[in-house]
């Protein structure tokens, strides 16, 4: 994901393509650049950076780093191009000639990458763009994440889970996530799954293994102090072997992180749960 957090803060201003790529510009000068960017990323040429950044050229990634110089930005495009392809829709909001030689552009962006159409980030950037032998290339590159609300997060995992995208569930997990089934649950004998793969094959698939179906139902979201979201629902389910169904009253706490869930801990009517199992 780290090379996910670069890549937002390398994307210049506005792009437009017939490709993968869309632009709202208002600067013809700009948008050359935006045309010279497509080229950058439909070609993975990193020769492309040398028309795109001056020489001194810094960029403010996300997660607070910096990167300076072509050699620096150059290696972090690489890492980026290697991890995969991406999609990004930009607007630019503000351009403004600053003094002679230089501008300042401003706007938002939504980030996604195509092989993993869940991984979705959205933000703003803040450019200062220097004409160098009558062109404008990228100075000072700054790039902002705008992070999701934490009950957001948790709502689009439980729709996720509902249609049987359980990947997309675990692409939220942080990769060391904490998750604790409620006590006197029979798979609280795993307690505490750390990561995503322990919670995938502990609890995921023995739960899928055990029931005819398994839905939940009537699940309201609440935002809680210190980034948790408690969530209050009920589980609609039947079991295989002993054919029974039953609706128990549960609830699950959340606690999110720049994003990620890095805990869970389940509280369910374990008696209801147990009475059911029972042949």
């Amino acid at each position: 994901m780290r090379n996910l957090k670069n890549i937002l803060l390398l994307f210049v201003v506005s792009i437009s393509a017939p490709s993968s790529f869309y632009v709202h510009a208002q600067n013809v000068d700009v948008e050359r650049m935006h045309q010279q960017y497509i080229t950058l990323i439909d070609t993975e040429n990193l020769d492309f950076i040398d028309a795109l950044y001056t020489n001194d050229a810094s960029i403010k990634n996300t997660d607070g780093s910096m990167v300076s110089g072509l050699d620096a930005i150059k290696a972090q495009y690489g890492a980026t191009f290697n991890a995969g392809k991406y999609n990004i829709t930009l607007k630019t909001i503000d351009e403004t000639v600053l003094k002679k030689g230089f501008m300042f552009v401003s706007g938002s962006f939504v980030f996604s990458k195509i092989d993993e159409p869940k991984v979705v980030q959205s933000g703003q950037f803040v450019n200062t763009l220097k004409k160098v032998k009558g062109n404008w290339k990228i100075f000072k590159s700054y790039r902002y994440a705008i992070p999701q609300k934490n009950a957001a997060i948790v709502d689009a995992m439980y729709k996720a889970f509902s249609e049987g995208d359980i990947p997309a569930v675990l692409s939220r997990f942080d990769s060391k996530i904490v998750w604790n089934e409620a006590e006197s649950n029979k798979m609280a004998d795993g307690n505490p799954y750390i990561g995503p793969d322990a919670v995938l094959n502990g609890v995921f698939a023995r739960v899928g293994e055990d029931h005819e179906y398994f839905k939940l139902a009537d699940i309201t979201l609440h935002e809680m102090s210190n980034n948790k979201v408690l969530a209050t629902l009920r589980y609609d389910a039947k079991y295989k072997e002993s054919g029974k169904t039953y609706n128990a009253q549960a609830a699950h706490l959340w606690t999110i992180n720049d994003g990620k869930v890095i805990a869970f801990q389940q509280y369910v009517d374990t008696k209801k749960l147990a009475e059911a199992e029972k042949k």
